[in-house]
């Protein structure tokens, strides 16, 4: 996924879930932060950031937070981008586990107040397999898995609904699965983060036993483009 052209700033607060005020050359800007989770270890003060323009007018801020700089390198913290970046690869077969389909739809509604990332089918099938996207960023080097990415970074009751919903079309008759898309490089597996949201980790355990495909992926991350680059050993157990 190409980037659209960014402007480098100093971090100087994330506050109120998605706000940030970020000091630029030409000074100090709120910039939107499209993130909703706890971005530990992302939010320190003084860190190096990288943020998007808009040209609508209408918006309120301008800028919205992309890229930022840890000791390990770049990390996305746009929940937004991994869908576009995951429907690049879907297409280009990037995922061996998840190629071979002939339609890719997105935000597919299957049913009324149920909705799924992608829908991947074949031509002559009405069932395929239903695909759910998750954005990841949490590292803990000091936390209970060092060296893995770890999801979720907060409480996540919707994450678990998804989780819940999936198992239930598995039940239906469709192929299932689930793809984290792991927005920095410092890591050398996934996995979930028990400690902080134990509910999700077992209901992920559960819905894998059920036959739902869990993959991760590290993405290559660059000031012009974001891709995926390598799957990633998952250690759920």
């Amino acid at each position: 996924m190409k980037l659209p052209p960014l402007e480098e700033g100093r971090l100087i607060q994330r506050y109120k879930r998605f706000l940030a005020d970020v000091e630029f050359p030409s000074g100090v800007e709120t910039v939107h932060c499209p993130n909703p989770g706890a971005m530990t270890g992302l939010k320190d003060p003084g860190l190096r950031v990288w943020c998007s323009v808009s040209e609508n007018p209408k918006r309120k801020l301008k800028k919205t937070l992309e890229l930022l700089e840890v000791e390990g390198g770049l990390v996305g913290i746009h929940t937004g981008r991994p869908n576009t970046i995951v429907h690049e690869a879907l297409e280009k077969g990037t995922i061996a586990e998840l190629s071979g389909w002939s339609q890719i739809r997105r935000e597919f509604n299957w049913r009324p107040g149920t909705r799924f990332d992608f829908c991947l089918n074949r031509d002559t099938e009405t069932m395929g397999m239903l695909l759910e996207v998750k954005n990841v960023h949490l590292l803990r080097p000091d936390g209970p898995n060092p060296g893995a990415a770890e999801f979720p970074d907060s409480v996540t009751a919707r994450g678990t609904k998804h989780l819940r919903h999936i198992a239930e079309s598995i039940e239906e008759g469709w192929q299932a699965g689930m793809l984290f898309v792991v927005q920095r490089t410092d890591v050398d597996r996934f996995t979930t983060a028990a400690d902080i949201d134990s509910v999700y980790a077992q209901e992920l355990l559960r819905v894998r036993k059920l036959g739902v495909q869990i993959h991760a992926w590290v993405c290559r991350l660059s000031l012009d483009e974001i891709k995926l680059e390598r799957p990633l050993p998952i250690d759920l157990d």
